[in-house]
């Protein structure tokens, strides 16, 4: 890899600006709060909200109930690769 340090640092520098958009985003989103169900139009744009209700299983409970040997033979093992990246110390991004 040619230039890794500048690669690092520009997935750094985007992802420093996806936490600002999203969190512009969780904003905006709490603006709509009070509207009721339904379409609304902007100018570029439509809103659609909905509602319905989510069913999720409680796995503590369910493990629970299960035996050591029932989960491990139910268990499937996937590879998983992980990248982190974080802001060094004393380093401020430009606006």
């Amino acid at each position: 890899m040619t230039n890794l340090a500048k690669l690092i640092d520009d997935l750094g520098v985007l992802n420093a600006q996806k936490a600002e958009l999203l969190k512009q985003e969780k904003a905006l989103k709490a603006a709509f709060d009070e509207l009721s169900p339904g379409a609304y139009e902007g100018t570029l744009f439509r809103l659609s909200i909905s509602e319905s209700v989510r069913e999720t299983l409680d796995m503590d409970a369910v493990r629970e109930k299960l035996s050591v040997q029932f989960i491990t033979a139910h268990t499937r093992e996937t590879p998983v690769r992980t990248l982190r990246i974080s802001a060094r110390s004393g380093v401020k991004l430009a606006a």
